[in-house]
Order: C-alpha cells, then structure tokens, then sequence
C-alpha cells in the first residue's frame, strides 16, 4: 500500500493516458480502426514467433510440440495478413463481433424461455437477447459502420476507464498527504 500511495502520479498518470487515448481514438476513429489492426497484428507476429521458439524447446526436450507450432504459424500469418490487408482484417473482426452478438442474443432469447417457469421479469433477458441479435444483424449489414462503433467503444471505455485511474490516483495522493508517506 505504501507503495502505491508514494507512486499515485503513476496511477493518475496512467488514467491520463488512457483518456488521451480514447479522445484520439474519438477524434480520428478510421484511423485508429487501421493503427488498432496493426497493433494487433504486431502481437499476433509476436506472439507467433514465442509459440514457435516454445515448439523448438519442446521438440527438443522430447516433448508434444506439434499444437505450440500450429498456434506459431497461426499467429505470424495472422500478423502478416493484419499488415498487408489491414482493411479486411478489421472486416473480419466486425463479422466476427456481429456473430457473436446474434448467437449471444439467440442463446439470451432461449435462456428466457427456460426461466419464464422460474422467475418473473424474464422478460429482459429477452428483450437484451433481441437487441443483441439486432446489433449483429446490423453489423453485418453494415460492416464499416460496425468498426466504426468498435472504436468509438473502446475510445468511450479508454476514457471512463482514465477517468476513474486519475480520480484513484488523486484519491491516493490526498490519503499519502494525510498519512505523511515518506517520498
């Protein structure tokens, strides 16, 4: 605890940042959508690379070594087509979102059912199961809109979530000031 309350303007300026980033990614959501893509796709290179040297080691070690080197193979193709084609990456996760919000939604809509026996108000859950089955059916007939609001989500959470570390770190800074932390 101590420590966290001599490092607070680590902690708020952490929130600073992630709200910088969210304005960013407000103010110029094209772009970002592209930069995100690349950042991922770095990641996924990255991470590729590891899988690989971890399936060199196991082979080695005499070990199972054939699943480590599909996930590394995956992951620096995966990479690769994110830097090359960074459009149609971004149109495959928006797909890849819009399916998951419709099976999400059906599976919300059954699960009412199921408890419309047990509880009362199941009546949301199913409501939420529509509007979610709705979202993916127009991300999917809408593609660019759909990543568009994928980065306006992440730039809103980026924000609330830099608000709430400032005021955490404030927060910390007043309670070291009472408590007379030494620096």
């Amino acid at each position: 605890m101590e420590t966290l309350l001599r490092n607070w303007w680590a902690v708020a300026l952490r929130g600073a940042l992630a709200v910088l980033f969210g304005i960013l990614l407000l103010a110029q959501p094209a772009i970002s959508l592209v930069f995100l893509v690349v950042v991922w796709g770095a990641w996924a290179f990255v991470d590729g690379i590891f899988s690989l040297i971890s399936a060199v080691r196991a082979a080695k070690g005499h070990e199972r070594w054939g699943a480590l080197a599909l996930v590394g193979v995956t992951g620096i193709l995966a990479g690769v087509i994110a830097w090359v084609m960074p459009g149609l990456t971004a149109v495959a996760l928006v797909f890849l979102i819009g399916a998951w919000a419709v099976i999400v939604g059906v599976l919300q809509i059954v699960a009412a059912v199921q408890l419309r026996k047990v509880i009362r108000g199941e009546f949301w859950l199913g409501l939420s199961g529509a509007l979610s089955i709705l979202f993916g059916i127009l991300v999917f007939a809408n593609p660019a809109a759909g990543a568009l609001a994928v980065v306006w989500l992440i730039g809103l959470y980026a924000i609330l979530f830099g608000i709430t570390l400032l005021a955490l770190g404030f927060r910390l800074r007043s309670l070291r000031q009472h408590r007379e932390v030494p620096a």
